[in-house]
């Protein structure tokens, strides 16, 4: 019975669930204490999701921001992990770029979203770019110390037996960051899961975004702590699937859970 009990807590505590559940505990009696209008418990948002789940907005604004995070998500992946490599890899082209980077990855993505909307209009081009500026940096900055980081012995050992530079770039150098551009990739879609918010509350009729910022025209505290949850939930079970495919995939390139 000790043993099963044991077992049990520690299952429980591995996964979280006493976690969430203290957090949960300590949601309700705050929200006692102030008062649910001003501080919805998770009763009350709850109910508040069933309402906008049963009329379909909240899956369709769950779609739409979806859409928009991984597109932008991508185009990042796509452009900064190549840009990263380049840089890591050269050093004259790291003195030519590493300044801008340097400046660019301090300026927030909203910063840029008037520019943006200029540029581009209100449709999905101006909200897939502000997310495609967040998500770039973090990528570049990882993969440029994945290629920094490479013992000189292990590329030696490569001249010595014959390899040449591309050789050397496609055999080495990638496979031995991939660790490295790995976790810029999870940390990018962090960038674009916040990003999103601010995009959609200034620029867009639809979105989990839009739905945080015009839930406060009704007074409904409860769907923004719905939009607030979803967004973390969201995150939450796409970095879980980024780790067990580091872990599975990418096990071979020192890539363990994700880390």
């Amino acid at each position: 019975m000790k043993r099963t009990m044991k077992a049990l807590g520690e299952f429980l505590l591995h996964k979280g669930i006493i976690t969430w559940g203290l957090l949960g505990l300590i949601w309700q009696i705050a929200s006692v204490i102030n008062g649910t209008e001003f501080l919805p418990g998770p009763l009350a948002t709850l109910r508040g999701g069933r309402e906008i789940v049963v009329n379909g907005v909240l899956f369709q604004y769950i779609g739409i921001s979806f859409f928009r995070i991984f597109s932008g998500w991508s185009l990042g992946i796509i452009c900064a992990v190549p840009i990263g490599l380049l840089i890591g890899q050269f050093k004259t082209v790291r003195r030519i770029f590493e300044p801008f980077i340097n400046f660019f990855r301090f300026v927030p993505a909203i910063g840029f979203l008037t520019l943006f909307l200029m540029w581009l209009g209100v449709g999905e081009e101006s909200k897939i770019a502000i997310i495609l500026y967040a998500t770039t940096f973090p990528i570049i900055i990882n993969t440029i110390a994945g290629v920094s980081g490479i013992n000189p012995t292990t590329i030696q050992v490569a001249q010595s037996q014959g390899a040449s530079a591309a050789q050397i770039f496609f055999t080495v150098t990638i496979p031995a960051s991939i660790p490295y551009i790995f976790t810029g990739i999870r940390l990018g879609l962090s960038g674009a899961i916040i990003s999103i918010v601010a995009a959609e509350m200034l620029a867009a009729q639809k979105g989990i975004g839009y739905l945080i910022y015009t839930s406060r025209l009704y007074f409904r505290t409860d769907w923004i702590f719905v939009g607030i949850l979803t967004l973390g939930l969201t995150g939450y079970f796409s970095d879980r699937l980024l780790r067990y495919f580091g872990r599975t995939v990418l096990k071979k390139y020192g890539v363990s859970d994700g880390k």
